[in-house]
């Protein structure tokens, strides 16, 4: 003890033996590294801290690994890099070793060197993240490697990388074409081979609509907040590209969470060639919760090739994603962990994504109350009857463990949380929504609105295609439910807006042509009524939705749904000719932070509302 406690006053600088005792003590029963809660508790920048240590030990001290001392390093396992703590090099004419040590080692460190002095000379200490830093570097072709290639080891036959080939992608939109074609011609020949067809593409997608808005929410489960000991270490991963802008917003956000810091691992993870968002993220690090994570600029360049990159250095139980303009709820990552702990057989985690901005305009509204329905209402709904869930891109928790397991993130498709809410439910692995919130801005321009959605709708494409290349196997590991309900919600999310664009059309043609909208013929009423239907589905899943959020506000904005098909029928045509030409190509949603005093009401009203309800 006298050994440790010596120490804790190196670190304070000659504090009083009385306050060092009470850092010693509260650190072990918080079974906290001491070094770490020094950092946090005591607000002390992580380098001087080390720094301090390091003289106490009687070795040398670096901020950084030297760069004229850098070798190649091979790493044996990738997933243990995160744990690393020591790492040797080897120069002409001897090996050395740095190190970033915890309370413990720093103490045997200083034991060791009484016995053998000339450690001092080979062993040097350096700050965790400064060896953080340069395992990355050293491992970057690893982790590249790894990033594009690990998928396809665990799922040779289920990758976008090995199954979206070019004669794949041109059979699946030639057969979306003529599937189209055939219903759109149905009442002229071949009626009742084609209204069996007509009747699951058009029937089945609302059925399920409908039986979600009408399915009742379960009561709400009181959760209760552990104290800082009982939770576990977090994981957080922000991937970032030109975001430079967001960045202040951002950890202004995380900083509002209500997670104890010494358990939170907090990654920006940052495309190397988004100069302007490394730099900006470089000004607010310091902290030892938040670290750079910089991806090397290579192809794929996706969202999830860089998670995949990051993947192996996370520290944390469970990891969750947020977005460049994400606010979470401050209680999200602790209500998260409960729910993990109260249920071991639970995997992944969807918490609620709500648009802030609906106001903004006809499209915002749009976009709200698209999402309002799908969050609030369809996914609840689908945890509930243990079918396949389509997993939002952002505010999904997952335990670390199972998600390396599944191979992380496809870094190859588009629409990463499609096909990653695919293969969990192909593993049968249970996938539930988490009441809580995570506030996002919707597009405010038509264009950015339909890259995003022209992306989205190819990841869906892609999603279905790679599925689908051994419907066999993949029937047998969803099994009937899960299978019908997969083929039904993806195939009808990309066929109908084009068949409610050409029915449109066809309506339009007819007013234009003299002729009424019922001309007697069972088919045209047959198809009046699945277009009613449509829209009747969609918009009692929205209400329903937007009326659980309280956001009745924008409920009379939803007289233009009609309008709003047509321009996702508008992004899914784009989808299918970028399927064909560039299915890798990733459209980068742009983002714009809101007005600082806006942010800062925006984050504050998030842990107030908390605060009131905790």
């Amino acid at each position: 003890m006298s050994h440790a406690l010596d120490l804790v006053k190196a670190i304070l600088a000659g504090a009083p033996e009385e306050r060092a005792l009470n850092v010693l003590e509260t650190a072990l029963l918080r079974e906290v590294d001491v070094l770490l809660y020094c950092a946090t508790a005591l607000g002390m920048h992580p380098t001087v801290v080390m720094q301090r240590a390091a003289a106490w030990a009687g070795y040398s001290f670096y901020d950084r690994v030297p760069d004229s001392l850098q070798g190649e390093m091979e790493p044996t396992r990738l997933e243990g890099l995160a744990s690393v703590r020591l790492l040797r090099l080897r120069l002409p004419d001897c090996e050395m070793a740095f190190t970033a040590p915890d309370f413990f080692d720093l103490i045997r460190l200083r034991k060791r060197l009484l016995s053998k002095p000339h450690l001092r000379h080979l062993v040097c200490i350096v700050p965790e993240a400064a060896l953080r830093d340069y395992l990355v570097t050293a491992a970057s072709p690893a982790l590249i490697d790894a990033a594009r290639q690990n998928l396809a080891r665990r799922w040779p036959f289920a990758t976008a990388q090995l199954e979206l080939t070019r004669p794949a992608r041109q059979s699946f939109v030639a057969a979306i074409i003529l599937l189209v074609a055939l219903v759109l011609t149905a009442p002229h020949f071949a009626q009742l081979l084609l209204l069996p067809v007509t009747m699951v593409l058009l029937l089945a997608p609302a059925a399920i609509r409908l039986a979600a808005a009408f399915e009742p929410l379960p009561a709400p489960t009181r959760l209760v907040r552990p104290v800082d000991e009982e939770l576990p270490v977090y994981s957080v991963l922000i991937p970032l590209r030109n975001e430079a802008a967001m960045v202040s917003q951002l950890f202004a956000a995380m900083r509002a969470l209500d997670y104890p810091e010494d358990r939170l691992d907090i990654k920006f993870v940052v495309e190397a060639a988004s100069l302007d968002t490394i730099a900006a993220v470089r000004r607010h690090l310091g902290e030892p919760r938040f670290s750079l994570v910089s991806v090397p600029d290579a192809a794929p360049r996706t969202k999830p090739k860089a998670l995949d990159f990051a993947l192996p250095l996370c520290l944390g139980e469970h990891v969750v994603v947020f977005d460049a303009e994400d606010i979470p709820d401050p209680d999200q990552l602790w209500k998260a962990a409960v729910r993990f702990r109260d249920a071991p057989e639970l995997v992944c985690l969807q918490a609620q994504l709500v648009i802030d901005n609906g106001r903004a305009s006809w499209l915002t509204a749009q976009f709200a109350g698209e999402y309002a329905g799908l969050f609030s209402v369809l996914l609840p709904a689908l945890a509930r009857w243990r079918l396949p869930m389509p997993l939002g891109g952002t505010s999904n928790h997952f335990r670390l463990e199972a998600l390396r397991q599944l191979g992380g993130w496809d870094a190859f498709n588009v629409t990463e949380d499609a096909d990653l809410g695919t293969r969990l439910a192909r593993r049968r692995l249970r996938v539930d929504v988490l009441e809580s919130h995570t506030l996002e801005h919707a597009p405010t321009k038509l264009a950015p609105w339909l890259g995003q959605r022209t992306r989205w709708m190819k990841g869906w494409m892609q999603t279905f295609i790679v599925h689908n290349r051994d419907p066999g196997t993949l029937l047998k590991e969803m099994g009937w439910p899960g299978f019908l309900a997969f083929q039904t919600l993806v195939l009808g999310m990309i066929v109908a807006p084009v068949l409610h664009c050409a029915f449109l059309a066809t309506l339009t043609w007819r007013i234009a042509a003299g002729a009424g909208l019922v001309d007697g013929s069972l088919w045209t009423v047959f198809y009046l009524a699945m277009l009613a239907l449509g829209y009747g589905s969609a918009l009692a899943m929205t209400v329903r939705g937007l009326t659980r959020l309280g956001h009745l506000h924008l409920l009379s904005r939803q007289v233009f749904l009609p309008l709003y098909w047509l321009l996702i029928g508008l992004a899914t045509l784009r989808a299918l000719r970028e399927l064909v030409y560039k299915p890798f190509y990733w459209f980068k949603t742009p983002h714009q932070p809101a007005v600082p005093a806006l942010a800062a009401r925006r984050i504050a009203g998030r842990r107030l509302g908390w605060l009131r309800g905790s």
